[in-house]
């Protein structure tokens, strides 16, 4: 009980020696609090987070799991715990879930279940694609994954092994743009953010000071940088794109720089922060903002 935050089963009491009808009087003692059917806890412990999942994943029995943020947050990739409890069951158990239980039924394979502080979880690629999934700043939270924890080649065999699950769409999406793809999407949201705000004055690929900009407003001398995951940026790459982002100040431009992750998730302050730039500019160069 000491390593599991207070709580036990009933199964695991008796197989430790004791019968139940000492389970049942230490709970008419008021020294075990019954939480569900063969799930109790410490009464000098509190039902915090951490005993909160232990306890939904116990009582959904035999094989039960905690996947998604519930694994995430479990294996320390996110701060914060959810609201909900996260539980895997073998496809062919019938239960509803307890309140506060989201619950899915499914049979996974033995390469993506693994135990993590004594409780059975997804193991790390497939908690990370799940989660990024289910979250709302999904993408951040793989990039952080991919710069930290996991390899890009690891969520894409878990990504093949669960095929046609839920969220297998856009898992396979954010796969495609956390790899080679990322910037180029990340310049063509950008494109189309331009053109659907109206705003007209920019070219793509400009050449400037020996580098090539991803999209210049030549009379304004703003430069539009776009990355694609940061998890492609070692520190020689980081080192080099500081020394670009000077020698263009220095030769008179602006220089923003925008993510993939900031494209598709904040676009509209994307936008904001390109209109800024070029109103700023118009006292001197009142061409640039137009709209349809």
């Amino acid at each position: 009980m000491a390593a599991q935050d207070g709580v036990v089963t009933l199964a695991q009491a008796v197989h430790a020696g004791m019968s139940e009808s000492a389970v049942s009087r230490r709970v008419c003692a008021g020294d075990w609090r019954r939480l569900s059917s063969g799930v109790y806890l410490r009464a000098d412990r509190a039902y915090g987070p951490a005993a909160r999942l232990r306890a939904a994943v116990f009582a959904a029995a035999e094989g039960a799991i905690a996947y998604g943020p519930s694994a995430a947050w479990w294996r320390g990739l996110l701060d914060k715990p959810s609201s909900e409890r996260w539980v895997t069951v073998p496809a062919r158990r019938r239960t509803r879930p307890p309140s506060g239980v989201r619950m899915r039924r499914r049979d996974l394979d033995a390469a993506d279940v693994g135990v993590y502080r004594g409780l059975l979880v997804t193991n790390l690629p497939l908690t990370v694609l799940e989660s990024a999934v289910e979250l709302p700043n999904g993408s951040v939270f793989m990039d952080r994954a991919l710069q930290n924890n996991v390899r890009l080649a690891m969520l894409r065999a878990a990504h093949e092994r669960n095929l046609g699950r839920w969220g297998s769409a856009r898992a396979a999406a954010l796969l495609h743009s956390a790899g080679a793809g990322g910037h180029s999407e990340a310049e063509r949201m950008l494109h189309r953010l331009l053109r659907g705000a109206g705003i007209i004055g920019w070219r793509q690929h400009v050449n400037s000071c020996g580098f090539e900009i991803d999209v210049a407003f030549g009379h304004a001398k703003i430069a539009i940088e776009v990355d694609g995951w940061a998890w492609h940026r070692d520190a020689e790459r980081f080192v080099r794109d500081a020394e670009r982002q000077n020698i263009l100040v220095n030769a008179g431009w602006v220089v923003l720089q925008f993510t993939w992750h900031q494209l598709t998730r904040t676009p509209e302050k994307v936008l904001a922060t390109i209109t800024a730039a070029l109103t700023a500019d118009s006292a001197r160069n009142p061409v640039g903002i137009a709209h349809n």
